[in-house]
């Protein structure tokens, strides 16, 4: 089932399960007082006699800190609802005057609002963090601040400093404030969140519903979940109690180290349930180091469209079993460009790191530096390539690009081949006309789905094009016939077209062939 965020409010989606952000939100106060129910008798394993964690939550307390954001805007623009004139002897009218009275809007001031000063709403969120520098530094989620205009970090000790921005990354959901204290403070350092195995105790610090200094413990429950909150999305899983208000916390390990930053819980209710997530360290740690020198992220843009290679498409490429990812599109004016990649190369490593599937890559190109000459190893037509590339700033090729809107036509009625699930016919002035094909775009027009193909599972659709069968260019019905005897022939058992939308834009698609 898929999940979906809560809201700052608190307002859940009306799901059986939902990802929730760990940062408590309330408006004019800290938090409502919670629903204190009774505590679970069930002791952490890590706990049943066998070794307590005293010391080092005594040890490393200190460093870990309250942080409340208060968020003030005006109200200006915003109109009460109009009332018509209201006699005496209207029922309820004393009722809807006083009403109205109160708030500047009387009988004889319906519909002006003009010469009032603008309101002030004031929401404050509270959340936790950590000091990874005594000279004030300090570790949060990018949510738990969001815009605010005045941050307050309070410490165990219950000073209270105020905080500056130095800078966040809503991609992975952190930033870095600093604090300026006579003194220096305590502070923690990161460990290497990928030496943490599956079961390995964790320790977790928070200001949990705005109980601050709350200490919790358990296991490395998983470790890359992928909760879609993200496209560097490889959080650890911990069962350690993990609720709203503690997110920006530390995950430590048993040595001190923070091994990760508590951020979002899945849960039916809103509270832990033992399912919490985690940034771990070893993508925090590149992030956090951007922000404190540059005040912003500097990731690495290898200017690609990459998508997964499932095992018809591996089936498809030779390549044995699915790995590695599938290259659908090379950005003209990116670095890929100019080092040689090309459509349907699929990347299995990358500066020497191997790339596994498809959510690998991202997060492997992000983390290295920009300017960098990468080696980028390719398998292209069952062939090992490898190209130099000099990284790009992805800041810098970020751009919006406007989905296409296409209207659904009929299918043309003149099928030329059929096969595979589908029909196709040569481009025509008519067909381009009526599917709103871009110039210069090639291929093979579909013009029919069978529904019950496995092009339709596919989601191939009446007016997108088949630029490719199997790495070869299709420009007629006829060219997709010979390409399918080839593959058949070869004792394929898929075939693997490039499909193109009107606009240009492709992807693979892996079709059975029986």
């Amino acid at each position: 089932m898929a999940t979906h965020p809560v809201s700052a409010s608190g307002a859940f989606a009306p799901r059986s399960r939902r990802i929730v952000f760990a940062a408590g939100v309330a408006c004019l106060s800290l938090l409502a007082s919670p629903i204190l129910a009774p505590a679970q008798t069930a002791a952490s394993p890590v706990l049943q006699g066998q070794i307590s964690l005293a010391d080092l939550a005594e040890r490393v307390m200190p460093a870990v800190v309250n942080i409340a954001a208060v968020t003030t805007s005006d109200t200006r623009g915003r109109t009460l609802p109009q009332i018509p004139q209201l006699g005496p002897d209207t029922p309820f009218g004393d009722l809807f005057e006083e009403f109205f009275n109160r708030r500047g809007q009387g009988q004889q001031g319906q519909g002006q609002g003009q010469g009032q000063a603008p309101q002030q709403r004031r929401s404050q969120s509270a959340g936790s963090g950590f000091v990874i520098d005594s000279s004030g530094l300090v570790v949060t989620n990018n949510h738990v601040i969001g815009d605010a205009n005045e941050i307050t970090v309070i410490f165990n000790s219950g000073l209270r400093l105020k905080a500056e921005v130095v800078g966040k990354d809503a991609k992975v959901d952190l930033a870095v404030l600093r604090v300026k204290h006579d003194k220096p403070l305590p502070a923690v350092k990161f460990g290497d969140s990928d030496k943490m195995r599956i079961g390995d105790p964790v320790m977790a610090i928070g200001n949990p519903f705005g109980l601050g200094g709350s200490v919790s413990s358990g296991i490395v429950s998983a470790r890359n979940r992928d909760i879609q909150q993200g496209p560097y999305d490889t959080y650890i899983q911990t069962d350690a109690a993990i609720n709203k208000g503690n997110s920006g916390g530390p995950l430590f390990n048993m040595a001190g180290e923070v091994i990760g930053i508590n951020t979002a819980i899945l849960s039916p209710t809103g509270g832990s349930v033992g399912i919490g997530f985690a940034v771990p360290s070893s993508l925090a740690t590149s992030i956090v180091d951007q922000l404190k020198e540059f005040g912003e992220t500097r990731r690495g843009w290898l200017g690609v469209r990459i998508q997964s290679v499932d095992d018809a498409t591996a089936e498809a490429l030779g390549l044995g079993t699915a790995r590695g990812a599938l290259v659908a599109g090379v950005d003209e004016k990116g670095p890929g460009k100019p080092a040689g990649l090309d459509v349907g190369d699929v990347i299995t490593k990358f500066d020497g790191k191997e790339v596994k599937d498809s959510r690998d890559l991202p997060r492997i190109v992000a983390a290295t530096p920009v300017g960098k000459d990468v080696p980028v190893t390719i398998m292209r037509k069952g062939k090992e390539e490898v190209k130099t590339v000099k990284l790009g700033r992805l800041e810098d090729g970020e751009k919006v690009q406007p989905a296409s809107a296409r209207t659904p036509a009929e299918p043309a009625k003149p099928a030329v081949t059929t096969a595979l699930g589908l029909e196709f016919s040569p481009q025509t002035e008519e067909l381009r006309k009526r599917y709103s094909i871009k110039d210069g775009v090639k291929g093979v027009i579909v013009t029919k789905v069978d529904p019950n193909s496995n092009a339709a599972d596919k989601r191939v659709q009446v007016g997108e094009l088949i630029v490719e069968i199997g790495q070869e260019p299709v420009n007629s019905p006829a060219d997709v016939t010979k390409r399918l005897d080839v593959l058949k022939k070869e004792g394929k058992k898929s075939a693997l077209l490039l499909v193109s939308n009107a606009q240009g834009e492709v992807r693979f698609v892996a079709v059975a062939m029986n």
